[in-house]
């Protein structure tokens, strides 16, 4: 049943272990942050920079089964890892370059999922944040999520200046109107 916190905790305790700079993200921190949902897969972001990222993948690939063929040259050229823990959980390892990545790894802190199991988490901005900017239909459900549950406690000044940043990256500023018509909407019913 909580195969997805056993794989988290595998990637965490790997990430100190290495003392490589980490954060979950995804449908792990929507648990702590949002309307729990099911999640059958973990999503971490882990800081490489850039031109150091062949260096952790290899640690990675020698501790997670890959869950492709070549999934090394997959991973710097998507700059996203994807490995499996021992009972077949998909992880998912973004290799963060860009500040926004820094700062939400930066800004991550542990919550406790079960007795005695921390997982160290992005804030509930951060995780606004990238699921606005991955923009596909059910990540704008849990934003909504997200919203609804933390209310007046977000920084939205702190949300619209990162995801701003990042749309124009991707070249959708779409994505920070529909957030922000979003918001409106909640303000206005709560």
């Amino acid at each position: 049943m909580f195969s997805w916190i056993n794989a988290a905790v595998s990637v965490q305790e790997t990430c100190i272990k290495h003392e490589f700079p980490f954060a979950f993200i995804g449908g792990v921190a929507l648990q702590r942050w949002g309307e729990p949902r099911v999640t059958i897969d973990v999503d971490v972001t882990l800081f490489t920079g850039f031109g150091n990222e062949e260096k952790f993948i290899e640690i990675l690939l020698a501790i997670f089964p890959a869950r492709a063929t070549h999934a090394a040259e997959f991973a710097l050229q998507r700059r996203v890892l994807l490995v499996q823990s021992s009972e077949g959980i998909g992880i998912d390892i973004a290799l963060g370059g860009l500040p926004f990545e820094k700062a939400l790894i930066d800004r991550s802190s542990y919550a406790e999922y079960l007795p005695g199991i921390r997982l160290n988490t992005c804030s509930a901005e951060d995780l606004i944040i990238t699921k606005a900017f991955a923009d596909r239909p059910q990540d704008w459900i849990d934003v909504d999520r997200v919203v609804v549950r933390q209310g007046e406690k977000l920084d939205w000044e702190y949300i619209h200046k990162n995801l701003k940043e990042l749309v124009v990256l991707k070249e959708s500023p779409e994505i920070l109107e529909r957030l922000k018509k979003l918001r409106a909407e909640r303000e206005a019913n709560p």
